[in-house]
């Protein structure tokens, strides 16, 4: 089963950073939920292993409100090069998936 939903996970450096985005993402519709989780962030950058506190945020749209959301991160993050990927839903409680995408649509 496909669903017509998909998950948007980025990283930001804080919590103030995350309420910051999630904010914009749920104001504008392209958000029907987020969920913050703390994390520790082990990568390369300039030539070497990097370690930081991140919150992962997990952004729950719509398929066509992919392109929107994710242009929508990258406006409103801090990050010279953010993580953001997208993760198509192929299932799950069809109720939920329905209640996002109707959530994800213009008032």
């Amino acid at each position: 089963m496909t669903s017509n939903m998909c998950i948007v996970l980025t990283t930001v450096a804080s919590e103030d950073d995350a309420e910051t985005l999630t904010g914009v993402l749920l104001d504008q519709r392209l958000a029907a939920c987020t969920q913050q989780v703390t994390v520790a962030s082990r990568f390369r950058w300039d030539g070497g292993v990097q370690t930081e506190n991140e919150v992962l945020v997990l952004v729950k749209t719509a398929t066509d409100r992919v392109n929107d959301t994710i242009a929508a991160i990258r406006d409103n993050h801090k990050y010279e090069l953010p993580e953001i990927i997208s993760i198509p839903v192929d299932g799950g409680l069809q109720a939920y998936v329905d209640w996002v995408v109707s959530e994800t649509r213009r008032g």
